[in-house]
């Protein structure tokens, strides 16, 4: 037995929640991102993916007007930093809101790191980043989708193979419904089935086998 929900019967808040919980495990784009007025601004952005890949284009969602968004658009340039579960306490703490004259980089604890291509300042402590100039925005509701062109990207050496970020490593943290964070967890691998090696008929099988 299932329930129905709509729109149209629930709050916008009422049905966010609803959104937040089943759209799960969302990434987190930790944002950093500089004011005109010399600012340096952190905050996660749990609606975030990647748009296109050549270019190669991130996408996140500003619930609202908010200092991230204002900022990128004055100055055209910001950083995804990678947001890993051995930070939660600090990806948490920069969604504070504090006024725009307050730096989450100084509230939290966390470390500058310049960036290659852009002015604004990557977070030290993350394993990786993405310096990203601002492609467009696009109002979509109550909210605006931003879209950042990667201009580089840096991962640090302790969680790569070789070239590949290695996500045992990396620890990814990600964001679920209410309070709940989602922490990594066991990983398998499952190959795409290619056309040629369809079986003729696919069956999920039960843990006995049957």
């Amino acid at each position: 037995m299932r329930k129905d929900f709509s729109p149209s019967d629930l709050s916008s808040a009422e049905f966010y929640r609803l959104l937040t919980a089943l759209v799960v495990p969302r990434p987190i784009a930790w944002v950093s991102s500089t004011s005109a007025e010399g600012v340096d601004n952190l905050a996660p952005h749990s609606f975030y993916t990647v748009a296109s890949v050549t270019p190669p284009i991130l996408q996140f969602t500003s619930v609202g007007r908010k200092d991230t968004l204002r900022n990128i658009t004055e100055r055209g340039e910001f950083v995804v930093n990678f947001a890993p579960a051995s930070l939660m306490a600090e990806v948490n703490a920069t969604g504070t809101n504090f006024p725009a004259d307050v730096s989450e980089f100084d509230a939290a604890g966390l470390t500058r790191e310049p960036g290659r291509t852009v002015s604004v300042p990557r977070v030290a402590e993350s394993p990786a980043a993405f310096e990203c100039r601002l492609h467009a925005t696009q109002p979509m509701g109550d909210c605006v989708l931003i879209f950042g062109e990667v201009t580089h990207a840096v991962v640090a050496g302790d969680v790569l193979a070789g070239d590949h970020p290695l996500i045992d490593r990396l620890g990814p943290l990600s964001r679920l419904g209410r309070d709940e964070w989602g922490l990594p967890g066991p990983v398998e691998e499952l190959k795409r089935i290619r056309r040629s090696e369809w079986p003729g008929s696919f069956r999920r099988r039960d843990d006995r086998g049957a």
